[in-house]
């Protein structure tokens, strides 16, 4: 009754700050930091954000899911601007049509709805590159997100055109935006706040002066670059203990508005790993805790949408790129949906309505149909339809045959072959078919780390071909530097040594729908034996949306009248592609398919509703054979103990410096003795204490991994991720094991644990035992 009455007097408190709030008018407004408070227009203001990103929606649709965002109860959107999609070549900046995030803010304006404004230039985002353009790689000393100086330089052309854009649309100027974000996240990936200073001076250069400039990061990481002049917000996800994120924050600053900037509703997919859903009721009770307490939050996403075409990003270690469906089970489909979890969310929403805010029924779906089977029966043979190629001594990545995106072909001749030669490709970025004169030997899949072919005895003369697939490049962390194609060299291995090929003719596939049109295509009764487009029109009665099924599909890319849908895989869990009806036609539509790996049937229909959870994995995502046991009988462990009950980071020091490869966590029990555990981060120190790097991390082995109700296994422990973590199986018994191999031997003086963010930190390791051995573990 007193918890009751409590929460019922911190509703009527929250109901106070928020009385009197102003709408974007289009009369110049005030907005400020107060003391624990944001203040518009001099009163007290909670914000209430749905992050949404206008380059995953069609520009058509726009209108319509802003307007669901008013009808969730939201009183501001928040979007990033992705210098990628702007700034496609250098110097040569778009920001119409579909790139016109003007006019989208306009549009919110329109509904009554503010803004916040996410510039970068990085932004994460699960987004190519983190929206960095990837020509900035053609610079081979480039160090990106550093001060750099050519870097910096472009960074700053870019945020002068953003200005250009948005800078009078600031609410001081009669317009929407109420605060602008320096950077983003930085604390995840360098200290530097020189750098951070001078990005800074590049937004206010671009003429956002007038209203607050902010910085976000994660609790463990904001102080890291921390400006004084900057606002400090916190990101973190459904389910995290809301009082523990924002304690160091008020510790720092007790007078500063609390704002989550991110809120995770959800997550995003990858490519052969099972769909991602977080429970409503989650994430509902948590933007509850936060608005009884007057917090400030930004829902990211309230509506995720669809990454079309082959801007997908990735995640890296280890290499894993995200699907096209950006759907990341957010209150609003990826088709525009009102969820089950919108529902709940408006719901609570209803109760905390700013005064004079008006929360409008929710806007009706738009119509989908169903489209009857067809057959793609024009074919053309990709190793049929060769450009012109470039010739190059030396093999270089992609972006050095000024190549963005799409496939790459490597050709040259080899040398007579002895069987037993291994052909060594460093490195392979990300889907590589090895052919010997036109046959088939091997693919390679940079997620499993393969970059090895073992050769058959092969003539003098025989032709090479490597075909590389782009997969996304690297949106998080130091692995951002993500060159595509071949990164670093094609040799022959043999046991007297190894032998660099030479002599290259390089071509390549981009992902332009003109491009994919201009072939020689041909009738065809079956697929082709090999890489090909396919191409075909079906007639409409109608213009509506749809999900087109490529379940008889293997692996490549959709384009529909002249539109880059996005990528394909059978190996789900994505297995059909939203079709945005907009981009429809009533009567004759042209559809063509790249696959890389070849149908099964080149059919393809369009259904009512997505399959976005139906998983083919070539492999299992576990790390532990059929009957392996690990056998850790004569070993000697280098440390061990129990950790604290406590959130946040815990060291585990072993007194002194040993050698090793492979290190082995063993928990022996959990802190509230149950038979689970749980593990959201784990690095390894060096003999200096310093964090070893982790991208040439693979697991060796793990006793236990749940992967029936999520995605949990022992490689989120490296994966750079604080709110994902590795889990263990229900009813399987302590103790439980991880073996990670570190790439090559180190010098090794500890580890560092960060448990679950959630409240009450469910599976907390509680004893332990640590193992290093330079040799691999015995099974």
């Amino acid at each position: 009754m007193l918890k009751t009455c409590i929460r019922g007097l911190l509703i009527l408190l929250s109901l106070a700050v928020m009385a009197g709030c102003s709408l974007p008018s289009g009369k110049p407004q005030t907005f400020e930091i107060g003391d624990q408070t944001f203040l518009l227009d001099g009163k007290p203001f909670v914000v209430k954000a749905a992050e949404m990103h206008y380059t995953r929606i069609p520009a058509e649709y726009w209108e319509h899911r802003i307007e669901m965002c008013k009808a969730l109860g939201m009183n501001t959107i928040c979007l990033y601007v992705f210098w990628n999609i702007h700034e496609q070549k250098p110097g040569e900046f778009d920001f119409e049509g579909q790139n016109d995030v003007a006019t989208f803010c306009r549009l919110a304006q329109k509904h009554d709805m503010y803004v916040i404004l996410r510039p970068g230039p990085y932004v994460c985002a699960e987004w190519e590159m983190g929206g960095l353009p990837w020509w900035l790689l053609k610079k081979d000393d480039i160090k990106l997100r550093s001060n750099d100086a050519y870097f910096m330089e472009r960074v700053k052309l870019f945020m002068n055109e953003v200005g250009k854009e948005l800078a009078d649309l600031q609410v001081s100027r009669g317009g929407n935006i109420l605060m602008v974000q320096v950077e983003n996240e930085y604390g995840a990936y360098a200290t530097d706040k020189e750098y951070i200073g001078q990005m800074r001076d590049l937004v206010k250069g671009a003429g956002f002066t007038d209203v607050p400039l902010f910085q976000c990061d994660w609790s463990s990481t904001f102080q890291r670059n921390g400006l004084d002049d900057l606002l400090w917000t916190i990101n973190f996800g459904t389910g995290a203990d809301i009082d523990a994120q924002f304690k160091p924050l008020r510790e720092a600053r007790p007078h500063t508005p609390l704002m989550c900037s991110e809120y995770w509703s959800g997550w995003f997919d990858h490519w052969g790993r099972k769909h991602e859903t977080r429970p409503a009721e989650v994430m509902v009770d948590g933007i509850r805790d936060m608005l009884d307490r007057g917090i400030s939050f930004s829902l990211y996403m309230t509506h995720g949408g669809t990454t079309f075409g082959h801007w997908g990003g990735a995640n890296c270690p280890p290499y894993s790129a995200m699907c096209s469906s950006y759907d990341y089970d957010a209150p609003i489909s990826e088709a525009g949906w009102a969820t089950p979890k919108y529902y709940q969310l408006r719901e609570l929403l209803l109760q905390y309505a700013d005064s004079g805010q008006v929360i409008p029924d929710v806007p009706a779906p738009y119509p989908t149909q169903q489209i009857p089977a067809f057959q793609l029966k024009e074919v053309a043979p990709l190793f049929d339809n060769l450009p012109e190629p470039k010739e190059s001594e030396d093999i270089r990545p992609m972006e050095q045959f000024d190549q963005g995106w799409g496939t790459i072909l490597y050709r040259t001749t080899l040398p007579e072959v002895a069987e037993g030669t291994v052909l060594v490709i460093d490195e392979a970025h990300d889907w590589a078919q090895v052919y010997a004169d036109g046959k088939l030997l091997k693919r390679l899949d940079r997620r499993r780390g393969e970059n090895s072919v073992p050769l058959p005895a092969l003539a003098e003369g025989t032709r090479l071909d490597i075909l590389v697939e782009a997969m996304g490049r690297v949106n998080f962390d130091v692995a951002i530097h993500d060159r595509k194609g071949i990164t670093k060299s094609v040799r022959l291995a043999t046991p007297d040594g190894s032998q660099e090929l030479k002599g290259w003719s390089v071509y390549s596939f981009p992902v332009d729908a003109a491009f994919a049109r201009d072939k020689q295509y041909a009738a065809a009764d079956k697929p082709c034996n090999g890489p090909a487009w396919y191409r075909a029109t079906f007639r409409l009665d109608k213009a509506a949306d749809t999900f087109l099924d490529m379940r008889t599909w293997g692996k490549g890319m959709v384009w529909v009248n002249g539109k880059a849908i996005g990528r394909f895989w059978k190996i789900g869990p994505q297995q059909t592609l939203y079709m945005p009806g907009c981009w429809l036609k009533e009567g004759e539509n042209e559809i063509i398919v790249l696959d890389l790996l070849g149908p099964d049937q080149p059919v393809i229909q369009g259904l009512e509703q997505p399959i976005l959870d139906e998983l083919h994995a070539e492999a299992p995502a576990t790390h532990r054979a059929e009957g392996q046991n690990l056998d850790l009988k004569g070993e000697t462990p280098v440390a061990r103990g129990q950790l604290k009950a406590a959130d946040g980071w815990q060291e585990v020091m072993f007194g002194r410096t040993v050698k090793g490869r492979y290190v082995c966590l063993e928990a022996t029990d959990a802190q509230d003795g149950k038979d689970y555990a749980a593990l959201a981060e784990l690095y390894v120190l060096d003999a200096q204490g310093k964090l070893l790097p982790r991208l040439k991390w693979k697991i060796a082995y793990a006793d236990s991994e749940s992967t029936s109700w999520g995605n949990y296994t022992a490689d989120k422990i490296y994966d750079l991720q604080e709110s994902t973590y590795w889990s263990t199986r229900d009813k399987d018994r302590f103790p439980h094991q991880i073996v990670i191999d570190l790439g090559e031997e180190q010098e090794i003086s500890g580890l560092r644990l960060l448990p679950r963010a959630e409240e009450g930190r469910p599976g907390m390791i509680k004893g332990y035992k640590v193992y290093v051995k330079s040799s691999p573990f015995r099974f």
